[in-house]
């Protein structure tokens, strides 16, 4: 039996470990659906709680060389990590929307959640057939269908109609979805996050956004890196209408500013650098033509080099006056 090592939320703990707390969805199986921001089929777990039904993603943290880990007294091959997070039934319901949406950026006609789901179903099915990370089924889309937080979602990215008797609506749309995703992008600013992390405020630092009369600056940029960390759960279209929903104007042109300055400065050293090689290898090379220049002295001249001296006279002696 294969055993890899992961991280679970609370409420999936309890699910496995008393069922009669919890119940999950489908007998617990993950479904696959198309990632929000590739289209990609990605695994996601449904759980039901007494709270109402929830969805976590199955992300997999895999090292670059071959590891293991060491638990008590056993080794576990399989050196990956596997990690279930929550993830918002909103961002999932964007690729499924958009795949039965016109191409043209229409906004197309108001239709049932059935039938929605049912075209998308079909849609997706056919195109992941040939994805390899596995194809989506009609099954896997009407799991996720079903979950209330799903329901509860399509408000978020749809506009909705209510037709007599009892008849819902519903078409999606992009501009809804934006405002949802700058009340996200709010809700991550008033939370600290960004500044609860050492590498994003690191970032802000190495640009200088830090520095005393930058405060401006600083905000914008504590706001776009909101909006890039929202970023990886929609697509890339979708990405530049929440980049211009903001203006970025004053933060851009003092990006650029500041990169042409270390373009130059990298240039510069670069410069230098190569100057200095050059000298070093010109003197270098002056040196082995000296050598070679140097005239090659007799035989005799090397031997006279080697001979014992000890004890000889000197030369000027022979030419002092006699007493």
């Amino acid at each position: 039996m294969t055993i890899q090592i992961g991280i679970l939320p609370d409420d999936i703990i309890h699910t496995i470990l008393d069922g009669n707390t919890v119940q999950r969805v489908n007998n617990g199986s993950f479904i696959r659906l198309p990632h929000p921001r590739t289209g990609l089929s990605a695994l996601f777990l449904p759980h039901q709680t007494p709270s109402g039904s929830t969805i976590s993603e199955l992300q997999v943290v895999e090292p670059i060389n071959s590891r293991s880990w060491f638990i008590g007294n056993e080794i576990i091959a399989d050196g990956r990590l596997l990690m279930i997070m929550p993830v918002d039934p909103a961002f999932l319901l964007v690729p499924i929307l958009r795949s039965v949406s016109p191409r043209n950026g229409t906004p197309g006609q108001f239709r049932t959640l059935d039938d929605i789901f049912e075209e998308a179903a079909m849609k997706l099915e056919q195109s992941s057939s040939k994805d390899s990370t596995g194809t989506i089924l009609t099954k896997d889309l009407a799991t996720f269908a079903s979950l209330d937080c799903c329901k509860d979602s399509l408000t978020r990215v749809c506009d909705r109609q209510d037709l007599p008797p009892d008849i819902i609506v519903y078409r999606f749309s992009s501009t809804k979805f934006i405002e949802y995703l700058k009340l996200k992008v709010e809700n991550l600013l008033k939370a600290d996050v960004i500044e609860g992390s050492k590498t994003l405020m690191r970032s802000l630092a190495k640009d200088g956004l830090m520095e005393d009369g930058n405060e401006d600056l600083l905000q914008a940029g504590r706001l776009k890196i909101a909006c890039d960390l929202i970023a990886q759960y929609i697509p890339s279209d979708l990405r530049t209408l929440l980049s211009a929903s903001y203006d970025f104007a004053e933060l851009d042109v003092y990006l650029e500013k500041l990169e042409e300055e270390q373009r130059l400065k990298a240039q510069e050293a670069s410069t230098n650098t190569r100057s200095r090689k050059k000298a070093v290898k010109k003197e270098d090379s002056k040196e082995k033509v000296d050598k070679r220049k140097a005239p090659k002295q007799s035989q005799g001249v090397e031997k006279l080099k080697k001979a014992n001296i000890n004890g000889m006279a000197k030369l000027s002696t022979f030419f002092t006056k006699k007493l």
